[in-house]
């Protein structure tokens, strides 16, 4: 009787401890307690059974760090519509915009890029994201989220030191997701304190050893469930039989694409190709007034912005844009052909890595910054147009697309964590 009394108060003080505290697992009645790393879960599990699931996402400067983020949001919310979902990012960001429009909560925190040689403005760089960890403390504190995943750009970087203060508190596991070939300063900078990191390309692993996940890059739902190609090109106003050219230049335009694209229209005859051309807020007007006289039998479709990228995907046979890695992820998932122009400063030069490996796939052609023009990508419409040739390339594209990267980071996600267990 008084073994049974022991045992069982034991098993209550267990059972009170797993409960209380979200880096324990509740004790399963004959095996004993368990962390997540014995039990095969991911280092992202164990939470108190029955706590709402809370996840931070910090990142912003770029859509390539803000859309994957919206992607896997949005996944996690159909999975477990109880999980709340906070986004950190700087006020004046794009992410503001994109997260204000998705309908999430979202921290605003400063950023300062980081200096890479010392100077006044690496003291000024300091102060920000000294200021920035105050802030990202107090608002991470207050949420006190399970898991934060930083998806890059620099305001990411004191979102994930404020966490890792809070650990022996908050038990908060930071991952980091880079969907570049080659990463960047801030996430190897946060590597060290993170949990695991998730990316699309193995080159990554390289530089985060035993953390990396090869697990993809999270796409927009609507992005993979593309309308028939007549219906999009008859939505832009085009012919919905002509084959179509669509060039974009990331969510903050491309001026070197804008001038090739300018020059294309305006001076050669696409010979049945027609255009879709966003340019980017900043250079709308400006290319308005390029494009005012096209060549004969050219059609274009001029637009600043495309919130619906999926149409433009959609109506599109070849696409002709920057290297950044959401959008690789998305002309991969939706099988597209490219034509890829690499931004030649990006940090790292990873948009060039990026493009790499699409064009050893045979999914893209590549045309370095300082060599495409309006003769250049005529030529290069030419040879994609031979028998067979843009077949192949969607072909390739669909061969580099992860379709279940959303499904599986949730899993990832909810393993070992406070969802039921029929769920």
């Amino acid at each position: 009787m008084a073994r049974d009394r022991r045992s069982t108060a034991v098993h209550l003080v267990r059972r009170q401890l797993a409960d209380g505290q979200p880096g324990l697992c509740r004790a399963h009645p004959q095996r004993g307690l368990r962390s997540p790393r014995q039990r095969g879960h991911s280092l992202l599990g164990c939470t108190r059974r029955g706590r709402r699931l809370k996840v931070a996402f910090a990142g912003g400067g770029t859509g390539g760090h803000v859309y994957p983020a919206l992607a896997l949001a949005q996944a996690l919310k159909e999975r477990d519509p109880g999980a709340e979902i906070r986004f950190f990012g700087m006020s004046d960001g794009i992410e503001a915009r994109l997260v204000a429009a998705a309908g999430y909560p979202f921290e605003a925190v400063p950023g300062a890029p980081l200096e890479r040689k010392l100077s006044l403005a690496t003291l000024r760089t300091a102060a920000v994201n000294v200021a920035a960890l105050a802030i990202a403390f107090s608002k991470l504190a207050s949420f006190k989220p399970q898991v934060l995943i930083a998806t890059g750009g620099y305001v990411s970087l004191p979102v994930v030191w404020a966490a890792w203060l809070q650990r022996p508190l908050s038990h908060t596991r930071i991952v980091l997701l880079e969907p570049n070939a080659a990463p960047g300063l801030t996430n190897r900078l946060a590597a060290p304190l993170a949990d695991e990191v998730w990316g699309a390309y193995a080159d990554a692993a390289q530089v985060f050893g035993g953390k990396f996940q090869m697990t993809g890059v999270p796409v927009r739902p609507e992005v993979r469930r593309l309308r028939p190609k007549d219906v999009a090109r008859k939505a832009l106003g085009l012919d919905p039989a002509r084959p179509t050219l669509l060039a974009i230049g990331g969510s903050q335009g491309a001026r070197k694409i804008n001038q090739t694209l300018a020059s294309l229209v305006t001076r050669r005859a696409l010979d049945g190709w027609q255009v879709i051309h966003v340019t980017g807020a900043r250079d709308y007007e400006w290319m308005q007034a390029e494009e005012h006289d096209l060549a004969p039998g050219n059609s274009v479709a001029l637009l600043p912005y495309l919130d619906d990228m999926a149409l433009g995907y959609a109506a599109a046979d070849l696409v002709v844009a920057r290297a950044g890695a959401s959008t690789l992820a998305e002309l991969a998932a939706t099988g597209t052909a490219s034509i890829l122009v690499p931004y030649p400063f990006a940090a790292e030069n990873h948009q060039a890595r990026n493009a790499e490996v699409f064009t050893r796939a045979g999914a893209a052609v590549t045309i370095a910054d300082n060599e495409v023009d309006g003769d250049r990508l005529w030529w290069t419409l030419v040879e994609l147009r031979a028998p067979g040739k843009l077949e192949a390339m969607r072909a390739a594209a669909r061969g580099l697309a992860r379709d279940d990267a959303e499904r599986a980071l949730v899993e990832r996600l909810l393993k070992g964590s406070a969802l039921p267990e029929e769920v």
